[in-house]
């Protein structure tokens, strides 16, 4: 999508990507090669100046970039070009962020390949693995799951960040992850369908008191599935 977006250009809104597309000039390099009669010389040779930058920042991988110079309802056309490096993230927490509340699990998946994270085991290993990725895909992270991770370690999380909670909402799905998914017609089946956050706190406060392991696993799982569905 990126490739035939023009709105993260300076001076050029909705409007004008609009009249760009109309005009038929679809992608940049179709703008290279025969920009809009409608435009000025002088305009249609800053615009591709900025397309020239715009796809030296693809090839660079610099999600940030195209993040920052999107308007916020467009971010979500950074996805595909930059899928190969993207992570779904959730976290489970004992509570949503006073005084004594901590990080008890973490996922990630990448589309191929899950990591998960522990409290007492291997929970740090997140700061660093976290930036192997250029962009973070979750459901109401921007307001729950990133500012709680960041104080919660002490770190900037600066990645281009896809929260689901609001693209979907544009969409006309609102609510939790799981009703969304509800919605969608992503159905959830087994032991797992009636986790939900209370009971991941309790899981992990029984696996705390009596060590057991298979309360770990089902939280484990829990926080797995929310990532997993989130790709889908």
């Amino acid at each position: 999508m990126l490739h035939h977006s023009f709105s993260h250009i300076p001076s050029v809104g909705v409007s004008t990507e609009g009249k760009i597309w109309n005009s038929g000039v679809g992608s940049m390099d179709e703008f290279l090669e025969s920009p809009p009669s409608f435009l000025s010389k002088n305009k249609s040779k800053k615009l591709a100046e900025h397309i020239q930058l715009s796809k030296e920042k693809i090839s660079l991988k610099d999600a940030r970039y195209f993040y920052e110079n999107l308007p916020s309802k467009d971010h979500w056309r950074i996805f595909k070009e930059f899928q190969d490096s993207t992570v779904y993230l959730d976290i489970e927490t004992t509570g949503l962020g006073s005084p004594g509340d901590i990080i008890t699990t973490i996922a990630l998946y990448d589309g191929k390949n899950i990591k998960y994270y522990i409290k007492g085991e291997n929970l740090n290993d997140f700061k660093k693995d976290i930036k192997e990725y250029g962009v973070i895909v979750s459901y109401n992270g921007k307001t729950f799951d990133i500012p709680f991770i960041e104080n919660y370690f002490g770190i900037s999380i600066s990645h281009a960040h896809l929260d689901l909670r609001y693209i979907l909402y544009s969409l006309g799905y609102s609510g939790g992850l799981k009703s969304c998914e509800q919605q969608l017609g992503i159905g959830r089946i087994g032991s797992l369908a009636d986790v939900d956050g209370f009971f991941a706190v309790l899981l992990w406060n029984d696996y705390k008191k009596s060590r057991n392991k298979k309360s770990l696993e089902t939280l484990l799982s829990y926080n797995i599935e929310d990532v997993l569905n989130l790709e889908y």
